[in-house]
């Protein structure tokens, strides 16, 4: 099996999330008796907050060599919007960056959608990390929320969803954007923020959902259990 390092901490739920699920998939190829290595750093989630991109990029990137120095093959980053730090670490790296966009890319195109919904934090929703990669990698369309909604579509992820409080108030704003979004011709809706997945299922919404953060996991297993010579 290949190292993988996980970077984490944004938030340790969501961090949570990511390490329990890459085990228990992982398990189910190997066995419960076993699991995979793995190399954590989970820093702290004040970093991302700051919205200081420029300390942002270069924490990403001392910790990204760390991983790379301490024997890991591949890196994950346990959260969407840290993604931003991709195009500014992975060229620095002699090992892949496993980017989220393209879990999300991936599954799209084997679903037939080619316009999608995006709801995330402020910076998911308006930096272009994840619409410009999935634009030009696999040539599908992004729809936010409207400027007004932006501000609370953040807000109940990082004042409550982050905090572990999920309540039926934000669930049913979600529910309210993602019907805003379909009018607009979205075909499915990514949910690109790993604590989404845990205030909304697929019964929440006559659309598909994207859950990023299981998507993600499972191309973490795949590198995980691929073979290394190939």
């Amino acid at each position: 099996m290949k190292l993988l390092g996980l970077i984490g901490g944004t938030s340790w739920h969501s961090t949570v999330v990511y390490y329990r699920m890459i085990n228990e998939e992982v398990g189910k190829h190997i066995g419960s008796h076993a699991n995979p290595p793995l190399l954590l750093y989970s820093l702290n989630v004040e970093l991302m907050r700051a919205q200081d991109w420029e300390r942002i990029n270069a924490a990403y990137l001392e910790i990204a060599l760390k991983l790379q120095n301490a024997g890991a093959k591949g890196i994950l980053i346990c959260a969407n919007t840290p993604h931003i730090v991709y195009d500014y670490v992975q060229p620095k790296l002699d090992i892949p960056i496993l980017h989220i966009a393209d879990a999300i890319g991936q599954q799209a195109l084997s679903l037939g959608l080619k316009t999608l919904g995006l709801l995330g934090t402020k910076p998911t929703m308006t930096r272009g990390f994840l619409s410009e990669h999935l634009a030009e990698h696999f040539g599908i369309a992004t729809l936010i929320p409207g400027e007004r909604d932006i501000p609370k579509v953040h807000h109940y992820i990082a004042a409550e969803l982050t905090q572990g409080q999920f309540t039926a108030e934000a669930r049913d704003f979600y529910k309210e954007q993602m019907e805003i979004l379909k009018s607009k011709g979205a075909e499915g809706i990514i949910l690109g923020c790993t604590e989404l997945p845990l205030l909304l299922d697929q019964d929440d919404f006559d659309l598909p959902l994207l859950a990023t953060t299981q998507l993600h996991v499972a191309m973490a297993v795949e590198f995980i259990l691929a073979n290394e010579k190939e």
